[in-house]
């Protein structure tokens, strides 16, 4: 098996073994501010679609935009275009995941499901989509260019292709984004108790009896991989793929994200001071 099919083949059982506690292990995305940023996101990105053509027999004004939600996870993007009205092709590698979305949001009646290979978007035709999304994604994906060349090919003229939490560039040495954390995250005071917890040994062991990280030290459980100082997701040539393939920036929204572990009080006098992560919403000529 060569590296990139060993890579596929650990993010497809790493997120079937996941999924039905994705939510949980991700407070920094499932948490009330971050929620709100996205819906409010959700239905910009759906604002922003020229309307399309009603399928034969049907008034225009009833026309309901489809989305692809690519690497759907548990479906936390898919449940935000469904209650803002639109119909979903919920898309991942996974499995599990795939059966989750459709135990969770099936019932709507404007979701289906596809099965992804992991080397792009074959199944879907050209032009054939409104809006192509994915929403923390980009950084498991090796090849992440090929991907977003891939979301702009599906997405039909007047669509657009929607990009959402990745680190933008200058966020990966901001010597304020650093004081922020330093501040944002208070840390409990150290108790003797701590030393009778199984649970805070754990904690240490566990990643030592991972033994893929004796081979290479950036091995993730998840497969993230674009995700270091050295190694991570280049906007300037996310949006210059985007632009050679017609699709032309409307929206560029740099935020700072919130996280469960932040003093809420501190984040909200630090967020129009500092960024860490983009949203990016272009669309196609």
């Amino acid at each position: 098996m060569n590296p990139e099919d060993r890579r596929l083949a650990h993010n497809v059982a790493a997120y079937n073994a996941v999924a039905r506690t994705y939510d949980q292990q991700h407070p920094e995305i499932f948490n009330p501010v971050e929620q709100s940023r996205l819906g409010a996101a959700v239905r910009r990105v759906l604002a922003a679609v020229t309307p399309g053509v009603a399928p034969a027999g049907r008034a225009a004004t009833a026309y309901v935009p489809h989305v692809i939600d690519i690497g759907t996870g548990s479906g936390n993007l898919t449940a935000h275009f469904l209650d803002a009205g639109a119909r979903v092709t919920a898309a991942d590698v996974s499995a599990e995941c795939l059966r989750l979305v459709s135990e969770k949001f099936g019932a709507s009646g404007r979701l289906d499901t596809r099965l992804l290979d992991g080397r792009g978007l074959g199944t879907f035709a050209d032009a054939s989509v409104d809006v192509a999304a994915c929403y923390s994604v980009l950084h498991h994906v090796s090849d992440y260019l090929a991907l977003v060349r891939e979301m702009a090919r599906v997405v039909r003229p007047g669509g657009v292709v929607y990009i959402d939490h990745e680190r933008h560039d200058d966020s990966w040495d901001s010597a304020e984004r650093e004081q922020f954390v330093a501040e944002a995250v208070v840390w409990p005071p150290k108790r003797w108790t701590r030393f009778v917890k199984p649970q805070n040994y754990w904690r240490r062991i566990r990643p030592l009896l991972q033994w893929q990280r004796w081979r290479n030290p950036r091995w993730m459980p998840e497969g993230d991989l674009h995700i270091w100082p050295d190694d991570h997701i280049e906007y300037r040539r996310v949006r210059a793929t985007l632009a050679e393939a017609g699709v032309t920036d409307i929206e560029l929204d740099d935020y700072l994200l919130y996280e469960a572990r932040y003093q809420r009080d501190v984040w909200e006098r630090w967020r129009h001071r500092v960024t860490d992560y983009r949203m990016l919403m272009g669309r196609k000529a």
